[in-house]
């Protein structure tokens, strides 16, 4: 066999190392991001994407929000509630009445582990459903409304 390097399947060498590390420790709850993925095996971005792409194939990882990829382990469920959903329980868990001030986006971005312009996406939304006010640059959102809590996950 040849000793040259062959492009061709490199993502799939890149993939099996990935699965063996998830295999081997059952700690690992979140996979490395592109640019580890760059740096270490010394490829292009999108051979790293191909990886993530015969992982989540696998039913070994899921993306998540902020560009990130998770490990979902056998017996797991995949299927997560949307970002905007669960800013509505927000609502609920930290008990917000109408009027009462939401959370800032950089203190929902560390609680719930994404970006920052992730959270103003999902803001948006709830903006967009009458239930925050509007954004504006120094005037944190308060709560126009609650959600029903049998509300259903496509609202």
């Amino acid at each position: 066999m040849s000793q040259q390097v062959n492009p061709r399947g490199t993502f799939l060498k890149i993939a099996d190392t990935v699965r063996a590390q998830i295999e081997g420790d059952t700690e690992i709850s979140e996979l490395p991001s592109a640019a580890e993925l760059m740096r270490d095996y010394g490829v292009s971005r999108g051979v790293a994407l191909r990886v993530f792409a015969v992982l989540k194939k696998d039913g070994l990882a899921e993306a998540v929000p902020g560009g990130r990829w998770r490990v979902v382990r056998s017996g797991e469920d995949s299927k997560r509630r949307p970002l905007a959903e669960l800013l509505k329980d927000v609502m609920f868990d930290d008990d917000l009445v109408v009027g009462a001030r939401f959370p800032s986006t950089s203190e929902l971005s560390t609680r719930f582990g994404v970006s920052r312009p992730t959270v103003s996406k999902a803001l948006d939304k709830l903006e967009a459903a009458g239930l925050l006010s509007e954004a504006r640059q120094g005037k944190q959102r308060t709560v126009r409304a609650l959600p029903k809590q049998t509300e259903s996950p496509e609202s």
